[in-house]
């Protein structure tokens, strides 16, 4: 089976020091985009923890919601899939120029949102467009190789652009939606990615890293594991029967666990690289079951539902897989680097502490603070370790 990155290039010493250079910055998506999007992910939620107020268009819970959706995790998923792309199309990768247009648009969305207090309109734009380029950037290897497999890629895309698009005007009060509820749609667009993701790598990186033969998925069980949070995505965004978004949520949840279960081997527990990915996948799917019930018969378990998704299967899952394409991109050998174990027990803290004030224990605001500690934490970690070298050539020498 084709893996959707290959990692498994033999490591070659470098033979002198490697400086760093934006030619080697721009080179494959995955380097700007992992950099910028940890470096936001944990200055954002501390600005959220300690009480950073947004801005008058949009009020702190819907700047927080904004940025670490369509911000941190759509540049993680954009650096992944165009990374991706030269994997399955045997493309050029985007690089120079092009990439560092896309990088700006990126950019721009995160500094005019700020710039322009009284209105999100301006930011939300190039926001949106940044995601429509992304698709674009993807969809040109595709289409140019007939590479039929991934022709629904793109408009996965796309509709996570869309969710952001819907987001903008009902927050500018221009279309009659609760932008609370285009949250919740971004989320499930995030953990349908997620499922996307795990589905094509988890059981390849498992067999490969013990040695055993690779686990496969039944195409009719990835298109219900897609395909549910999908719909309930799209349920949710039009106000559907409460009934059916309940239904998809339990179907995808089950789904998902179900692989999740075929593909588990007891010595996963052994590899940092592979356990991290497990739990990012269980937390997301235990997100989309539990949004389920919530929305049927316990709105109090909402937030949870949520956070299980937002920092249990963003979090933890997106710190793995940056992890090791970072590291099989950057010619190094897949061996996890210290403190990057402690990385991520920081993000299963961060986890387990914001589920706790989700469900409103006592002192409940110290544990979302604390939560929001262990996950900058984390990602500032792999700032450390892995920044210096998504900014230099690749330490085996290859391009």
């Amino acid at each position: 089976m084709v893996a959707v990155i290959r990692i498994e290039e033999p490591f070659k010493r470098p033979s002198g020091p490697q400086r760093p250079g934006w030619k080697a910055f721009l080179s494959m998506a995955f380097r700007p985009f992992y950099l910028l999007a940890a470096i936001q992910g944990a200055v954002a939620i501390l600005f959220w923890a300690f009480g950073f107020g947004g801005t008058s268009a949009l009020p702190a819970y819907l700047w927080h919601g904004h940025e670490m959706i369509w911000g941190y995790a759509g540049a993680v998923i954009v650096g992944f899939l165009l990374t991706a792309a030269a994997t399955w199309t045997g493309q050029a990768p985007l690089r120079g120029l092009p990439l560092a247009a896309l990088v700006a648009l990126w950019l721009g969305a995160r500094v005019m949102l700020l710039a322009t207090p009284d209105s999100n309109l301006w930011g939300g734009m190039l926001s949106v467009l940044f995601f429509v380029a992304a698709a674009i950037c993807l969809a040109v290897p595709v289409v140019r190789s007939r590479n039929r497999r991934n022709y629904g890629v793109p408009p996965l895309l796309l509709a996570f652009g869309a969710g952001n698009l819907a987001f903008h005007l009902a927050a500018a009060g221009i279309i009659d939606l609760d932008p609370r509820h285009m949250l919740h749609v971004g989320l499930l667009i995030v953990a349908t990615v997620i499922f996307f993701m795990g589905l094509r790598v988890i059981a390849f990186f498992t067999s490969r890293a013990l040695n055993i033969p690779q686990v496969t998925n039944a195409p009719s069980i990835g298109v219900i594991a897609i395909g549910a949070p999908l719909l309930m995505a799209l349920t949710v965004a039009v106000g559907g029967p409460v009934i059916l978004t309940a239904a998809l949520g339990l179907i995808g949840g089950f789904a998902n666990l179900r692989q999740l279960v075929r593909w588990w081997h007891p010595q996963v527990l052994q590899r940092p690289l592979l356990w991290v990915l497990f739990a990012g996948y269980l937390c997301a799917a235990l997100g989309v079951g539990l949004y389920g019930v919530a929305a049927l018969a316990a709105p109090a378990l909402t937030s949870a539902a949520l956070h299980s998704i937002a920092v249990g299967g963003i979090g933890l899952l997106t710190l793995g897989m940056m992890s090791r394409t970072a590291l099989g991109h950057t010619g190094r050998p897949l061996e996890l680097p210290s403190p990057m174990p402690i990385a991520y027990g920081c993000l299963l803290a961060a986890t387990v502490l914001r589920l706790a004030a989700a469900l409103a224990i006592p002192y409940a605001p110290l544990v979302l603070i604390a939560s929001a500690l262990c996950f900058a934490a984390g990602f500032g970690l792999f700032v450390f370790r892995f920044g210096p070298w998504l900014i230099r050539p690749r330490a085996d020498g290859r391009s």
